[in-house]
């Protein structure tokens, strides 16, 4: 799939969502790979420990909302929206462009948005999905075939959007400052859409 992005430089910023200038998240990569590490590498042990090392909030049955980078290190769970905050920052923090992406799949009788990220390596953008992996789920860092949780069916509404985000969604951030348990809104008021 094709991507539309900005210059890969519109990529590289901290906000307070995806905080990549943060001393916790900076002093994360440094614990990954030393600076001088090959970005594809540093960027492969980025995807790795977000995606092993923090917990999904669905698959650990855990209500604990968290949205920033900096939350999720300190909580080591999140939704997969917060789990792509901070991967996106790591990769920032180490000058390596990087952004948000989105996905609307079926849910029951409706459909919910899926949070991605998108990396921008060897000269183009790659997605990766730092969800988690489980029984179902096969998320992989691979450049050369796209390997995330779910492929969205366009058959049954689902979409793909190609879209690469600087930051994040309003709508996500909006529902997850107004949540009080992470369980509850996958339950019923996660966005459909990203704006």
């Amino acid at each position: 799939m094709k991507l539309r992005a900005l210059s890969p430089s519109q990529y590289l910023g901290s906000d307070v969502v995806i905080e990549s200038d943060s001393s916790s998240v900076i002093e994360l990569a440094t614990c990954l790979l030393p600076a001088d590490a090959d970005e594809v590498a540093f960027a492969q042990a980025a995807f790795e420990w977000v995606r092993d090392q923090v917990a999904h909030s669905v698959d650990a049955g855990d209500h604990r909302i968290t949205l920033s980078a900096t939350e999720v290190i300190a909580e080591r769970v999140g939704l997969c929206f917060s789990k792509a905050h901070l991967l996106v920052a790591l990769l920032r923090s180490r000058n390596i462009p990087a952004g948000l992406c989105y996905q609307r799949l079926r849910n029951g009788d409706g459909f919910v948005l899926h949070g991605l990220v998108a990396v921008h390596l060897d000269g183009t953008w790659h997605r990766l999905d730092p969800r988690g992996n489980n029984r179902v789920v096969d998320a992989q860092f691979d450049l050369d075939t796209e390997r995330v949780a779910w492929q969205a069916d366009p058959s049954v509404g689902e979409i793909d959007y190609t879209e690469v985000w600087t930051a994040a969604a309003p709508l996500v951030v909006d529902a997850l400052t107004g949540a009080q348990d992470a369980l509850a809104l996958c339950a019923g008021g996660l966005p459909d859409r990203p704006a």
